[in-house]
C-alpha cells in the first residue's frame, strides 16, 4: 500500500472505534530514538524515514511534524502522501494539540498506542485536551492494518566485560539501590534499552547500528530480574546474570510482573511508556524521575575513556584510508553516494573489534549535503564525480568504544562562498574545542560559541552543535547536549559529546565538521573549578577548503597542534602514498 492508501485504511478503524483524531508517535515500548523494524509505525504510515518525528490524523486531515534537522528530507518522503508537513521550532508552526484541538470537535476522541507512548506525552496530552472535554483513549489501531509487521528478531545477546565496562554488574546495581535508597523508592522499572544494557554490562544487536537488546529490568532492595527473550542469552552473559543475582524472565512476562506489585514506591522514568504507568498506578506510590544509571551512564569512566581513545586511533586510520580512495578515484571510476557508505563500512572493517557502524552513513554530493539526516538509497542515489563537494558523516562501533565524524570537502573545485562557509564553520567547532568553563556551566550555555562565526554573518543551522555518544553503545546518549534548548544538565567530567556546527544551503551544498570531545578536568582556580574539552577524533581537514584570513592565531596554532597530534597517532599505521598524500594534509597551515 502506499502511504495515502494506508492512511484511508486507518480512517476506516478510526470510523468504527467513532476516533477523531490518531496520534502515531516515533516509539517502540522502551521510547528509542532507532527502532527495529516491528515498531516503526510512523515511518510505515508516511513513508518518512527519519530518526524523529510524529504523525497525526483526523477524519479529514494528517501532519506529521519533525524538526530542522529533516525539513528538506520530509518534504520529499512526503510527496504524494496527503500529510502535509510542520516545521516544529519555526515560528507559525502550531502546537499538534493545539492543532488537534481546532480540528476534531468538543467532547471528541484522540487515541494512541500507549505502550508507544511515553507518560510525558499522555499527561501532556490529557492535561490539553480535557480542558476541552476531549478523550484521550489508548488504542493501537495500526494492528488492524499493518498486517506484515515483522517480528522481534532471535539475535545473541553476548558479555560486555568489566575489561571494558570499567565497572562490574554489582557494583552498578549496589550504586543504583543506594540512589533508590535516597529517594525513598522501593522498586525501580528500567526500561530504555541503552540504560539496560548498561546496567547488566551486555549488548546485543536488536537495533540497526545500536549495541543493544530487547528487555526490562525492576529493581528491589533484593532482586533484580531482567526480562528479555531468555533464548537469546549465550552462554557467558547467562553465567553473569547468575554471578551478579540477576534473575531472568520471559520478555512477555514483564507486564504480569509488575501487576504483582502493591503499596510500593516505584521509581520510573517519564520517558517510560504509559502502558507501565497504567499497570501500576492504581495500587502504588509512582516517583517519575530519572533513572539514577542513564548519568553514571553519561559519566564515562577512565577505562571507557581509554577504550574511546583506542578506537578513535583506529577509526582514524580507516577514514584516512577513504578520504585518500575517494579524492584519487572519484571522477576515474563509477561511484555513488550509497556505494561510497559501503566502502567506507568496509575499511572500517579492516579495523580490530568492529562490529559494525554507528548509524547510517550520511553521504550527501552536492544539495544532498544540504539534507542534514539524508540516508542514500540503493537504488537511485546520486552519481558521485570530481566536480562539486561531499560530506561525509559516518561511526563505528567497536568493541571498546563508539565513533561519529564529519568531514566535509571539495572533490575538485570549489567556490569562494562554500570555501568561507566551511572555514566559518570549522571555526565554530574549533573555538568550542579550545573553551573552559566552569563547573555548574550547561550545554545551552556553550551552544553560541559554535555558532557565533556564523551568526556574526547572519546565518545559523538548525540542529544541535552535539549530542552525547556511548561507550559502545548509542551514537546519541543523554542527559547531556550542546543546543539551543535549555538541558538543565550541567557538563561533567566524563561525559563524551559531538561537536559539530553545520551550515547548509538547500539545494547547493551541506557543511558539516564534527569531532568527538569528552569533558575533564582543567584547573582549581580562587573562582571554582573550571573544566575542558580532550579531544577525542584523529582525523585531518582538508586545507584547501580554508579561508586561512578568517582564523584567529590561536585557532590556527589549535589547526596545526591538532594535524601534528593526527600525525602522531596515525601516521605509524599509515604508508606508501596514502602516508605521503596524509603527512600532506597534516602539514602547518
Amino acid at each position: 500500500m502506499t502511504s495515502k492508501e494506508k492512511v484511508i485504511a486507518l480512517r476506516e478503524e478510526m470510523q468504527k472505534n467513532n476516533v477523531d483524531a490518531f496520534i502515531v508517535y516515533s516509539a517502540d515500548p522502551h521510547m528509542s530514538e532507532y527502532l527495529p523494524e516491528e515498531w516503526q509505525e510512523r515511518a510505515w504510515i508516511s513513508g518518512f524515514s527519519g530518526s524523529a518525528g510524529f504523525v497525526v490524523i483526523t477524519k479529514d486531515k494528517a501532519g506529521l511534524w519533525t524538526d530542522g534537522r529533516y525539513f528538506t528530507q520530509a518534504a520529499i518522503d512526503l510527496e504524494n502522501s496527503e500529510i502535509d508537513l510542520f516545521k516544529d521550532g519555526i515560528e507559525g508552526t502550531p502546537n499538534y494539540i493545539d492543532w488537534i484541538i481546532s480540528e476534531i470537535p468538543a467532547e471528541g476522541k484522540v487515541t494512541v498506542n500507549a505502550i508507544a507512548t511515553s507518560n510525558t506525552n499522555w499527561d501532556l496530552l490529557s492535561q490539553k485536551l480535557k480542558s476541552k472535554n476531549i478523550t484521550l483513549a489508548d488504542l493501537p489501531l495500526l494492528k488492524e492494518i499493518w498486517k506484515e509487521r515483522g517480528t522481534p528478531s532471535k539475535n545473541p545477546i553476548f558479555v560486555h566485560p568489566v575489561e571494558r565496562a570499567g565497572k562490574s554488574v554489582t557494583d552498578k546495581l549496589s550504586a543504583i539501590r543506594q540512589k533508590m535508597e535516597d529517594q525513598g523508592a522501593t522498586v525501580h522499572v528500567i526500561s530504555s534499552l541503552d540504560d539496560v544494557a548498561w546496567t547488566l554490562n551486555l549488548r546485543g544487536s536488536d537495533v540497526e547500528s545500536n549495541p543493544v537488546f530487547l528487555g526490562y529490568i525492576v529493581i528491589t532492595k533484593n532482586d533484580a530480574v531482567l526480562f528479555t527473550g531468555l533464548e537469546k542469552l549465550d552462554v557467558e552473559a547467562r553465567k553473569q546474570m547468575d554471578e551478579s543475582f540477576v534473575k531472568m524472565m520471559p520478555y512477555e512476562e514483564f507486564y504480569n510482573y509488575l501487576k504483582a506489585f502493591k503499596n510500593e514506591k516505584i521509581l520510573v522514568s517519564p520517558n517510560s511508556n504509559q502502558m507501565i504507568f497504567e499497570t501500576v498506578k492504581t495500587d502504588n506510590q509512582l516517583m517519575k524521575a530519572a533513572v539514577p544509571g542513564n548519568l553514571m551512564k553519561a559519566q564515562k569512566n577512565e577505562t571507557e575513556l581509554e577504550g574511546f581513545r583506542t578506537v578513535m586511533v583506529r577509526d582514524g586510520v580507516a577514514m584516512v584510508k577513504f578520504l585518500y580512495w575517494l579524492t584519487h578515484n572519484a571522477g576515474k571510476e563509477a561511484m555513488n553516494e550509497y556505494t561510497i557508505g559501503k566502502k567506507l563500512r568496509d575499511f572500517r572493517a579492516e579495523g580490530k573489534n568492529f562490529v559494525g557502524e554507528s548509524f547510517g552513513s550520511i553521504i550527501g554530493y552536492k544539495g544532498n549535503g544540504a539534507i542534514i539526516h539524508y540516508s542514500a538509497k540503493s537504488e537511485g542515489s546520486k552519481e558521485v564525480t570530481n566536480d562539486a563537494t561531499i560530506l561525509v558523516d559516518s561511526g563505528g562501533q567497536y568493541l571498546e568504544g563508539t565513533t561519529d565524524i564529519t568531514r566535509t570537502f571539495a572533490l575538485g573545485a570549489s567556490s569562494e562562498d562554500f570555501k568561507r562557509n566551511s572555514t566559518l564553520v570549522l571555526q565554530g567547532m574549533i573555538r568550542l574545542s579550545m573553551v573552559k568553563f566552569p563547573k555548574g556551566t550547561k550545554g545551552v550555555h556553550l551552544d553560541a560559541i559554535a555558532r557565533l562565526p556564523l551568526w556574526m554573518e547572519g546565518k545559523d543551522y538548525n540542529h544541535g552543535t552535539g549530542h552525547g555518544v556511548g561507550s559502545f553503545m548509542n551514537v546519541h546518549e543523554g542527559p547531556h547536549s550542546i543546543r539551543k534548548d535549555m538541558n538543565p544538565q550541567d557538563l561533567l567530567p566524563g561525559m563524551v559529546c559531538s561537536n559539530e556546527p553545520g551550515y547548509y544551503l538547500e539545494g547547493e551544498y551541506g557543511i558539516r565538521h564534527e569531532n568527538l570531545i569528552a569533558v575533564q578536568e582543567a584547573e582549581k582556580t580562587n573562582h571554582g573549578t573550571f573544566y575542558e574539552f580532550e579531544t577525542l577524533t584523529f582525523c585531518p581537514f582538508f586545507k584547501d577548503t580554508i579561508v586561512k584570513e578568517i582564523l584567529s592565531k590561536e585557532e590556527i596554532t589549535w589547526l596545526n597542534d591538532y594535524h601534528r597530534t593526527c600525525e602522531e597517532k596515525l601516521g605509524p599505521y599509515l604508508e606508501g602514498d596514502v602516508k605521503n598524500w596524509f603527512l600532506e594534509l597534516v602539514s602547518p597551515l
